[in-house]
């Protein structure tokens, strides 16, 4: 497994990372510690997680991701072992079960100091590596949405705010680093520039979808990471699971997350299937798994750090963690470059 330096820190993290949003809802305890032994054997020490997870988010399962991880430190003794990363959601006005109060989500002070405290006795740890906006405070377009005209009469936290409030955990010592998640580029470059103005903590780390299907960080949240050192920490790099091939020509496996839960319409937009299919179809061309193709071609890409997975079984974890052991070819990557001038971005 390679190690990458992760943007201006001290830190060194493998150019794979454990994503654990199925744990306490799709993937039992006991699964969650088999991967986690797993992973960590092969070198993945570096884990992500969230406050609302397992997926899809709801008042039984939330917080419930964080716990097995924190019974898994517990039982290992191995916490020094794991550089970790987890987050605090964004604002939601409906999403009322994280928060004494009731109210829905938001970035401020008051409930920054709650979500670190209720994390932190979950994750039975004293202290998170990396600690995550999982989506802005702002009205914004995500997770393939759209905006529209964004509301008048919201009052948001400002930037610079959010970052007082995060300093006072950087110096209790309850977080190293803070990172972003599902941010735009302005988004970057204001935290950026605050906190640099301010003496304020900023960010290592922007964690956004990136996949084959989906390449618009390219379009200028590429350039902002590589130009101001901040790593990029892709997610959904196997499209939800529909870059492996499993949902091909309709199938729905048992089990799956299509199957459990519906909520991948994020990748049946229009050309997604012919584009999907595609890419399938040329890993085989070349004797590739599909799934290590979509992965490696995130792992290959310049303003990538280190690229987040996710699994439900242990085939498929060993399948995602094996894609750091390969290599695309000249021709493999002529042929991608090809299905995506074809078919650009059909699932944003």
């Amino acid at each position: 497994m390679k190690y990458v330096k992760l943007g201006r820190t001290d830190l060194k993290v493998p150019e794979i990372c454990l994503g654990t949003m199925t744990w306490g809802n799709q993937n039992t305890e006991k699964d969650g510690h088999a991967q986690m032994d797993y992973a960590l054997d092969q070198g993945v020490n570096f884990f992500d997680t969230a406050e609302m997870y397992a997926i899809p988010p709801s008042p039984e399962t939330s917080g419930k991701t964080e716990a097995i991880i924190g019974t898994w430190f517990k039982a290992r003794g191995n916490r020094d072992k794991v550089i970790l990363a987890s987050k605090i959601c964004g604002r939601h006005p409906l999403i009322t079960w994280t928060r004494d109060a009731d109210s829905g989500t938001e970035v401020n002070r008051a409930q920054i100091k709650e979500a670190i405290e209720k994390s932190l006795k979950r994750l039975q740890t004293d202290y998170i590596d990396i600690y995550q906006i999982h989506w802005p405070d702002r009205p914004l377009a995500l997770f393939g949405g759209t905006l529209g005209e964004p509301p008048k009469d919201v009052e948001i936290n400002e930037i610079g705010d959010q970052l007082r409030a995060f300093q006072e955990l950087v110096d209790e010592g309850k977080i190293r680093h803070l990172g972003l998640s599902n941010e735009t580029a302005w988004g970057v470059m204001k935290f950026v520039t605050l906190a640099e103005a301010a003496g304020l903590p900023r960010v290592v780390s922007i964690q956004n979808a990136y996949n084959l299907v989906n390449r618009t960080f390219e379009q200028d949240l590429a350039e902002t990471c590589m130009n101001e050192e901040v790593a990029g920490l892709p997610y959904s790099p196997l499209g939800q699971g529909y870059l492996s091939g499993k949902y091909r020509d309709g199938a729905l496996p048992k089990g799956s997350r299509k199957e459990r839960d519906n909520r991948l319409q994020r990748y049946e937009g229009v050309n997604s299937q012919e584009a999907i299919n595609a890419y399938v179809d040329l890993a085989k061309v070349h004797g590739l798994d599909p799934s290590q193709m979509a992965l490696q071609f995130c792992i290959s890409r310049p303003f990538n750090t280190s690229t987040i997975i996710g699994a439900s079984t242990m085939e498929q974890l060993k399948t995602d963690i094996g894609s750091a052991d390969i290599t695309l070819s000249e021709e493999v990557l002529n042929g991608i470059a090809a299905i995506h001038k074809r078919y650009p971005n059909p699932c944003p």
